[in-house]
């Protein structure tokens, strides 16, 4: 199969992206498959004097591999693109795209994540791994997801805020603390914070203005940090992570020994089957196919909490639905097998 892995693009999960794109490559390699790795922003441009044909063998990009303990400056990633045309896809990728049996979506975050890129490879005809775009971009709504499961599971109390520097002082005065807050539209917990009183909130809400003052206040539930993959429909093992230090960050998330991950979660059976049930309602509920990944806290009563779920979970040598995966028995090269499997299915 001739297979075209999208990674990279404008979003503050760049640098995930493009690691998660790095592995998916590789393994597609080995599985046999024709197989070429371009970052969605700058296409052809990495590839500079390589024709169509040659990008299938062209090496993996070392410095694509890992992921910086610091999130991108995307205003930096802007100025090196040659083509300054305002279009997310760089020079060459749609015409790349148009010429492959699927399109693997390695992508992450805004730009990828959130349903826009789908959405223009169904018009053209392109069929792609994932979710497609109305559930994709639900689910990249943190507000607008909740607002749709909070009647089929139990998720924390939140508020949607949209405000400036001023109104900084009177949200702080009125929001109880301890609480999260986060940009109701990124991931990998970039932007993300835990205010504990009222001046860690005033912080919080001044860092959260660089996402566009417009964020969620989360009730904060103390607990234990659970996941739970979704694979064609079916739940897989949970998997529970323990930072070493703080709690789930990005920099814990990315970097290899800052967390420690057990899967199947040390639960008991019928926390497993909740976390399992809860799972499938969201994933039902939003209209998503192929896979996805949910995030939970189970609170001192082993009680889940629905946080969020991500339809393009990570793929990184670090990540979460990779190791649920191979507790059942799907290695990573077969989880990318089964995920190409999907695509043709539903969209070939």
């Amino acid at each position: 199969m001739k297979v075209l892995v999208l990674a990279g693009g404008l979003s503050p999960e760049r640098n995930v992206s493009l690691s998660s794109g790095c592995k998916i490559t590789q393994a597609l390699r080995e599985l046999g498959h024709e197989t070429a790795l371009i970052d969605v922003f700058f296409g052809l441009e990495d590839y500079p004097g390589l024709t169509g044909a040659e990008l299938f063998t062209a090496p993996i990009p070392e410095r694509w591999r890992k992921v910086d303990p610091q999130a991108p400056d995307l205003a930096a990633v802007m100025a090196r693109r040659a083509d300054k045309s305002r279009s997310q896809f760089g020079p060459g990728v749609l015409e790349l795209c148009r010429g492959v049996d699927v399109v693997f979506l390695a992508l992450h975050g805004q730009c990828g994540e959130d349903g826009r890129i789908q959405a223009a490879f169904d018009l053209l005809g392109i069929p792609y791994t994932g979710s497609g775009y109305l559930g994709s971009a639900v689910a990249m709504d943190k507000d607008l997801t909740k607002r749709l499961v909070s009647g089929l599971v139990r998720t924390p109390a939140w508020t949607l805020e949209t405000y400036t520097a001023a109104d900084i002082d009177a949200l702080a005065e009125r929001t109880a603390t301890p609480c999260v807050v986060k940009p109701v539209d990124s991931g990998s917990s970039i932007g993300v914070a835990i205010a504990h009183d009222a001046d860690e909130l005033r912080a919080a809400l001044e860092a959260e203005l660089a996402f566009g003052g417009r964020c969620m206040l989360e009730q904060y539930i103390q607990g234990r940090e659970i996941q739970v993959g979704i694979l064609d429909g079916e739940a897989l093992p949970s998997i529970e992570i323990i930072p070493k230090e703080g709690f789930y960050d990005y920099v814990n998330k990315y970097q290899a020994g800052a967390a420690r991950d057990i899967c199947p979660a040390p639960v008991e059976p019928e926390v497993e089957a909740r976390l399992a049930r809860d799972t499938r309602a969201v994933f039902r509920a939003l209209g998503l196919n192929a896979y996805a990944r949910a995030d939970f806290i189970l609170d001192e009563a082993g009680v889940p909490w629905f946080l969020e779920i991500n339809t393009l979970p990570g793929m990184t040598p670090t990540s979460l639905l990779p190791q649920e995966a191979a507790a059942v028995g799907i290695d990573y090269h077969a989880l990318c097998q089964k995920l190409l499997d999907i695509a043709v299915r539903e969209r070939g």
